[in-house]
């Protein structure tokens, strides 16, 4: 089961998530509360495939609600709203800021306050896995504390001489095999750099070491070996995902030396230096007009941006994901929305270089190129349709969707996809001066008006997740009788085999959001 956990406040909310399987919550970017959070944390919720949420419901030091609990409930009920098929628990915390705030400084690390707010959500999310998944730890935070009872069983003597014995040789076994490995996790030169006399020696010489953004602890590891800084990759590996699993190495220039040994050098690493990586957030469904301004909001300026929109790419070890794609067309489709860390100073190119990287390792993992082929698209069409898809539903209906799609395509029947009128709108009339309600905009004469031509429309409309290219590369079988489906007043999507099922749809479910100006 995967779970977003959030610290809910009136400026910023936190968020963390996790996979229950794995038990370890991992922060993410904080949301601002701006009016379009709700929007924000559901479009994440989507890109994720989660639909389970944990919420910090804040009590005092006597485990007492106060008025921020009321109005984290308030909160639930209008996640609710947004996400009808939301599973919603909450956490008791108290003082999680105040942790959390402690912990980044503890790490020496320099973080702004979203950063506080994303390590109160992992604190609350750590304390729910281990309150509710599996066995019970003891908690992070100070409201949320289990006890246990400890149960003495009651063994028949004749097992204690033998469970003795298999202990001393596990025992003897793993002091060998810790004593090998604690000696890995020495420096691979021990010498006193601060002393005089062996400052100029090669223990102490500097190594400058290079961490790519996006790279992997395995690939540190491995590099960390051959440049003789480290003694085992391996050990390197298992000391990180023991005592580190919870943060993240830093891309960035370090100064290291041999005179270091492995915790030292990890440090460094996960401490960072903020001073030369900034981290960039882009939503799965935006569009390059949205990813643009994002840009330009990060210090980027128009011509920097506009340049890497129109750059060369062809050269490039991941430009197979262009396959199919017309001349002259843009990049909306392939700028693979996530968090990435990149360099102070990094070219925009170089930001567009690591997205597309990243679509290219989802496309490759998933085998997404070959499904598309199953289902008679090239992988340019399949881009597009994952695009429409990804405007036109929540994870959970996106693959009932698809297959809708695929069902009108094969029928003869235009798409009559008013996600795509949108975009075609807001190439040529983002503030619908011209096309001012929604009559006028469906006959919008644009390659992009799926109400007007057949087929796909020209291109995507948007930068498509993972769960949408997954539901267009394999559609759920069970909706080829259906032609229609809308989102309701409440949220939920409902679907026809029928136009005259539709129209009932319509005015059963859609007296509201079908009137919204497109």
């Amino acid at each position: 089961m995967k779970l977003i956990a959030l610290d809910v406040g009136t400026k910023r909310i936190g968020v963390a998530k996790a996979d229950s399987a794995v038990r370890i919550a991992v922060p993410y970017a904080a949301v601002e509360v701006d009016g379009t959070e709700f929007q924000k944390i559901a479009t994440l919720a989507r890109a994720w495939d989660i639909k389970s949420f944990v919420l910090g419901m804040p009590r005092n030091a006597q485990g007492e609600e106060t008025e921020q609990s009321c109005y984290v409930r308030k909160f639930a009920e209008r996640l609710k709203k947004s996400i009808p098929d939301a599973k919603i628990c909450f956490q008791d915390e108290s003082l999680t800021s105040v942790e959390a705030e402690k912990r980044l400084k503890g790490r020496k690390k320099g973080y702004k306050k979203g950063d506080i707010d994303s390590e109160a959500a992992t604190i609350i999310l750590q304390d729910f896995l281990e309150q509710h998944v599996g066995s019970p730890k003891k908690s992070s935070t100070k409201a949320a504390v289990v006890k246990h009872r400890s149960v003495k069983a009651n063994k028949p003597h004749r097992w204690i001489w033998a469970i003795v014995i298999i202990v001393v040789l596990l025992g003897a076994l793993a002091g060998g095999a810790y004593l090998s490995y604690d000696q890995s996790l020495q420096a691979v030169i021990s010498a006193n750099c601060n002393n005089a006399n062996e400052s100029t020696s090669e223990a102490c010489t500097p190594v400058l070491f290079v961490v790519d953004s996006g790279a992997s602890v395995n690939d540190v590891s491995v590099n960390l070996s051959n440049a003789g800084l480290i003694r085992n990759a391996i050990a390197f590996q298992l000391y990180y995902r023991l005592n580190y699993n919870d943060q993240t190495i830093k891309p960035g220039e370090y100064e290291l030396n041999k005179s270091m040994r492995p915790v030292e050098i990890i440090e460094e690493m996960v401490n960072g230096d903020n001073d030369n990586v900034f981290r960039a957030t882009f939503l799965p469904g935006s569009t390059v007009r949205e990813i643009r301004k994002s840009m330009l909001a990060l210090g980027y300026t128009e011509a920097e941006v506009d340049q890497a929109l129109t750059a060369d790419y062809s050269d490039k070890e991941f430009a197979w994901i262009f396959e199919g794609r017309p001349e002259g067309a843009g990049l909306e489709g392939y700028l693979y929305g996530d968090t990435y860390e990149f360099y102070v100073g990094e070219s925009a190119e170089k930001v567009f270089e690591r997205m597309f990287e990243e679509m290219a390792t989802v496309l490759k993992a998933n085998d997404l190129p070959a499904k598309f082929t199953a289902q008679g698209l090239n992988l340019y069409e399949g881009i597009t349709l994952a695009s429409v898809v990804q405007k036109e539903a929540h994870a959970p209906d996106q693959a009932k969707v698809a297959q809708i799609f695929y069902n009108r395509l094969h029928a003869g029947m235009n798409l009559g996809s008013d996600v795509t009128t949108q975009y075609a709108l807001d190439l040529v009339d983002p503030n619908r001066e011209t096309y001012t309600n929604n009559a006028d905009a469906l006959t919008i004469d644009s390659p992009y008006n799926t109400r007007l031509h057949p087929g796909l429309p020209y291109g995507p409309i948007a930068n498509p997740g993972l769960s949408a290219l997954e539901a267009a590369a394999t559609p759920d079988s069970s909706m080829e009788n259906y032609l229609f489906f809308l989102t309701g007043d409440d949220g939920v999507m409902y679907y026809g085999t029928t136009e005259e099922e539709h129209n009932n749809n319509i005015r059963e479910h859609c007296r509201e959001m079908c009137d919204v100006p497109l």
